[in-house]
């Protein structure tokens, strides 16, 4: 792992956040890696698979009315050859609310370009341990 390849790693995960916060759908679109094999879970949904269910629940996200900030906290970048990991907990605010959800995203290396292939988000429940 060289700190080029986390600091591209990282790169890519602030632009999923940032797309994320645009509602541009063609920037998540070019972010993710375009397969059978991508897998995304938004907090309180069931499991998507494959880039099709993928594509189509972020343009359901962003036809909504929820316009969302994210404020990043403790981040923390693996790479092992070609896959990387990145966690975090995403600080959402929305209007006047907020709430954390605890993240993995996962990324494959793919011509040079680090690709998204998994998003986890889970909702962080208030007074946890």
């Amino acid at each position: 792992m060289s700190d080029a390849d986390t600091d591209a790693v990282l790169a890519a995960n602030q632009a999923f956040y940032d797309a994320f916060e645009a509602r541009d759908l063609d920037a998540m679109s070019d972010l993710w890696e375009h397969s059978d094999r991508v897998s995304c879970v938004h907090p309180g949904w069931r499991r998507l698979e494959g880039w099709a269910s993928v594509a189509a629940s972020w343009a359901a996200l962003f036809q909504g009315p929820q316009r969302l900030q994210f404020i990043v906290t403790g981040v923390r970048a693996e790479v092992v050859g070609d896959l990387a990991w990145v966690s975090l907990d995403e600080n959402i605010l929305d209007g006047e609310a907020g709430a954390t959800v605890a993240a993995l995203n996962l990324f494959t290396r793919a011509g040079g370009d680090w690709r998204v292939v998994a998003h986890h988000g889970a909702a962080v429940l208030a007074g946890e341990p």
